[in-house]
């Protein structure tokens, strides 16, 4: 086998386990499925990503936790950011978008240098957590503060 025809597949199977192809799914036999059971995978977000530079893409996930009633300044983030949130529910609003409130196993998308003008826990008694994924094609802080907008309901 040529060292390209190598490379093609070497690529073809890395690019079938990022994208969660079945073939990632299946190294061993198929799992029985029990109707009392969860389905093993599913789709939790499919969104398209912004033009990226592809030599130099870095991913980096963040867990992000807010308190009972806690909240972040506004802010933006330079890179595309995809959340999964696993506890509680978040409260969010990206400048001019509507506000949008995420419960927990609900994931949600974030463009490029959009304001966040909300970033909230939605509950005043239970605590929210989610996971922030960070797709960068350079060096960059994950956040940065712009300062207070005038926005109903924004903290």
């Amino acid at each position: 086998m040529s060292a390209s025809r190598m490379r093609v597949g070497v690529a073809v199977i890395l690019y079938a386990a990022v994208l969660g192809s079945p073939l990632a799914w299946t190294q061993g036999p198929t799992p029985t499925k029990h109707p009392e059971t969860k389905e093993r995978a599913r789709v939790a977000l499919s969104h398209a990503l912004p033009k990226l530079n592809g030599e130099h893409l870095k991913a980096t996930v963040v867990e992000v936790h807010y308190g009972p009633g806690e909240s972040s300044p506004p802010h933006s983030h330079p890179c595309a950011v995809i959340g999964h949130v696993v506890e509680g529910a978040l409260r969010t609003q990206v400048k001019g978008e509507p506000e949008a409130i995420y419960k927990a196993g609900e994931s949600f998308y974030e463009a490029p240098n959009g304001v966040h003008v909300v970033s909230a826990n939605a509950s005043q008694t239970e605590a929210a957590t989610f996971i922030a994924y960070f797709v960068c094609d350079h060096d960059t802080p994950l956040s940065s503060d712009v300062p207070e907008i005038a926005t109903p309901g924004g903290k």
